[in-house]
């Protein structure tokens, strides 16, 4: 037997309460979504890496030779001219001669001045026998003339006349070098370092080649230096180039002539500049995270006018944003709303490209062709009209049709 419903109006109030409550509960609820709005405007791909400021002339100042460089009075910054003398060198000091060594110096002086004496007795020798063939000689000719002696004989005299003449010049020129052998014999004594000179010590100066500012002393104080060592750098800090040290398979995508933009310098604008040279040897550099890299250099120069650069100085931090490709009126999405259809709930082969635009509060799933992408947006090439709304990191909620709410909406 049925029951009137109509005589237990608070039975079906509760059903119809309890049905609706159930109802809305279980009601699925639009997902909350932040969107963006695809729009036309410039886009740069580029590749950011850090670089440093570098002299593009710097010279190496060198001892040039053995000896003792006095104190050097330039400092860091200090301006040069071209031939300025920098800083003088003096010879090293002779050594101090032990008693063994003096008493051996003095034999040496007394057995060069011994062979002096000697070179002097055969040169006296030579001079008279010079003298005698030179008279024979004079009185052999007439006697030739008149036939009492044979022209051979005359020939003989005459060549025994020759010879002497040469055998004083011989002794002549050993005697020289039997003096200069007793001067240096004695030197060997004159210039010990445990006497005193009286002879002002002389000085090799070492000028500047170029003008510009010292970037480096490496030693101030006065003391020994040996031929070839750095002592001083100079360059022209007005002169600057840009070193950035890329990945090796970012380095094969920029090219000489390549327009970089150098930023976070310390100055208000960014700074314009060009590659100049790709590097073609690359090397080996451990990351932060002990990975090992192959990296290559890449040498820019500054295009922008020099006033704007001078405060930067050698060995300066700029950040070099290289310009790959970029286009001025180029329609794009964040970068963050595309996603792979990858197969499973939202289908598709796993190598297109879609994204979520928002239709009338629900979200549309569209395939779209991307083009030229950084690491915040993408170039869009079909898919999406300018102007559309899309949904910015889409999570795993979102679904084709499924009701969105919109949180908030970035232009």
């Amino acid at each position: 037997m049925r029951m009137p419903l109509g005589k237990y109006p608070g039975v079906v109030i509760t059903v119809a309460m309890i049905a609706g409550l159930l109802v809305w509960g279980f009601w699925p609820e639009p997902v909350v979504v932040d969107t963006v709005v695809a729009k036309r405007a410039p886009l740069a791909v580029t590749i950011d890496e850090d670089g440093r400021t570098r002299v593009m002339d710097r010279y190496e100042i060198r001892a040039p030779v053995d000896g003792v460089a006095c104190r050097i009075q330039l400092e860091v910054g200090d301006a040069v001219s071209d031939g300025q003398v920098l800083f003088g060198i003096t010879p090293l000091q002779s050594e101090v001669l032990d008693p063994r060594s003096r008493a051996l110096a003095e034999a040496r002086v007394a057995a060069a001045e011994a062979a002096l004496a000697s070179s002097r007795q055969n040169v006296e020798a030579a001079r008279a026998k010079a003298a005698y063939q030179t008279a024979e000689l004079a009185r052999m000719e007439p006697l030739a003339e008149q036939g009492v002696i044979s022209r051979a004989q005359l020939d003989q005299v005459r060549m025994e006349s020759e010879s002497a003449d040469a055998a004083l010049r011989a002794a002549e020129h050993a005697a020289d070098v039997a003096r200069y052998e007793v001067e240096a014999a004695r030197s060997a004594l004159a210039y010990s370092a445990a006497g005193e000179a009286d002879e002002p010590v002389e000085r090799v100066p070492v000028r500047s080649p170029v003008d510009g500012r010292v970037l480096k002393v490496l030693r101030e104080c006065e003391g020994p230096v040996v031929m070839g060592d750095v002592l001083i750098e100079i360059g022209d800090p007005t002169r600057l180039e840009v070193e950035v040290d890329l990945l090796s398979a970012d380095a094969v995508r920029v090219r000489p002539g390549t327009r970089v933009r150098f930023e976070r310098w310390g100055g208000e604008a960014p700074l314009e500049g060009v590659v100049r040279t790709v590097e073609p040897v690359g090397f080996t550099k451990i990351s932060a995270l002990g990975v090992e890299e192959q990296r290559v250099l890449v040498i820019c120069d500054f295009t922008s006018p020099p006033a704007l650069w001078q405060r930067l100085g050698d060995g300066y931090r700029v950040e070099a944003s290289f310009v790959i490709w970029e286009a001025d009126d180029v329609l794009q999405v964040p970068a963050g709303s595309l996603f792979r259809r990858g197969g499973g709930a939202r289908g598709g082969s796993g190598d297109d490209w879609a994204l979520f635009a928002v239709v009338d509060g629900r979200a549309a799933l569209r395939d779209v062709e991307v083009g030229q992408r950084t690491g915040l947006a993408a170039q869009i090439l079909d898919g999406v009209q300018s102007g559309e709304v899309v949904i910015d990191h889409p999570s795993d909620e979102v679904a084709d049709g499924g009701r969105v709410k919109v949180r908030q909406q970035r232009r």
